[in-house]
């Protein structure tokens, strides 16, 4: 069977297509034809070896999929071959077929397309953890997304909307600003690009402080780093919460005065930790998700699809910020 693997620490450029041994399922698994695998930030980082999960190589990227089973390991109930399914791989999603645990496949609804289900899970649960279990977000306070028309940022809008928050968006072009309005969000703010010096910060955080008005922003979802996190955290209300989401810009260095002057929390923002400590809770979380999903309050964004032996682009794209919400790999 085919498979993009990494066999050396790099860029998208490095990966390489190559048939493989097609694997079985063991007890407790799962054996899936994968029929799409959206694309994320980690697949960006855990190929140049710069992600906190670091598998033997040659692995494959991609870390949401969506299939069929193909067959059930020893012991497994409830699944049959045909179901349909999606799953959080971690990495190795970019293969014809995969195995995998079979606690972790969730069914996917008969009218949803796997293309539409592979590009769920990841952002969808991350968004959600951040907003409701991090971030404590109520009906009626403001929130703030940064990078609001990538994959995490989309799905914040909408989450932020259907809790009933006040939603500004923070973007980089009209393009993704427009993107950002349809997705529900109250206003958008475009942001210019960095590096920025003394006087660029202060501008970025007026621009940050005029959008969200005079009470600040009672959350901050940052899924972007750099020099964004402290001109976003200047604009924050007394006793807002911060949420720290990722670094495509770069980690941040947060002046710490700040939290002790607005009595704000930093939080970071793990949805693979909260899902491996309370499986329970994220259950419930994805089960709200669907429910959102079938009311029409959320739904997956897909820009655009690759086939595998393009995936690498599909990556590149993600890692040079040129994708609006999700990019998925389809495979026949």
């Amino acid at each position: 069977m085919k498979a993009l693997l990494s066999h050396q620490p790099g860029g998208p450029e490095t990966l390489r297509l190559d048939e493989i041994a097609e694997p079985a399922p063991g007890p407790g698994e799962l054996l899936v034809r994968v029929r799409a695998c959206a694309i994320n930030f980690p697949d960006v980082l855990i190929i140049e070896d710069k992600y906190q999960l670091k598998p033997p190589r040659p692995f494959s990227p991609g870390s949401e999929i969506a299939g069929e089973v193909l067959a059930v390991g020893e012991g497994v109930e409830g699944w049959s071959p045909g179901d349909r399914l999606i799953a959080a791989t971690g990495y190795g999603g970019l293969v014809e077929k995969i195995v995998i645990p079979a606690k972790a496949g969730i069914r996917l609804p008969s009218e949803r397309t796997f293309e539409e289900g592979s590009a769920l899970l990841l952002t969808y649960a991350t968004a959600l953890h951040a907003l409701a279990d991090r971030g404590r977000l109520q009906a009626g306070q403001t929130l703030l997304v940064l990078g609001a028309a990538g994959g995490v940022g989309i799905a914040a809008v909408e989450i932020g909307k259907a809790l009933g928050a006040r939603v500004i968006a923070a973007v980089s072009s009209d393009e993704k600003a427009a993107a950002a309005r349809e997705a529900g969000a109250d206003e958008a703010l475009i942001y210019p690009a960095g590096p920025f010096d003394r006087d660029g910060q202060k501008a970025l955080s007026q621009l940050f402080k005029d959008a969200v008005g005079p009470g600040g922003a009672d959350v901050i979802l940052d899924p972007v780093g750099g020099d964004y996190s402290e001109a976003a955290l200047r604009s924050i209300a007394w006793q807002g919460r911060f949420l720290v989401v990722g670094f495509p810009a770069g980690i941040a260095n947060l002046p710490l005065n700040l939290t002790l002057l607005k009595s704000c929390d930093v939080c970071g923002v793990f949805w693979g930790g909260f899902v491996a400590r309370d499986p329970k809770a994220n259950a419930a979380h994805v089960e709200q998700l669907f429910r959102w999903w079938a009311e029409g309050k959320i739904a997956p964004r897909i820009s655009a699809t690759f086939p595998l032996d393009r995936a690498g682009e599909a990556i590149a794209a993600l890692r040079d910020r040129r994708a609006i919400g999700k990019l998925v790999v389809t495979l026949d």
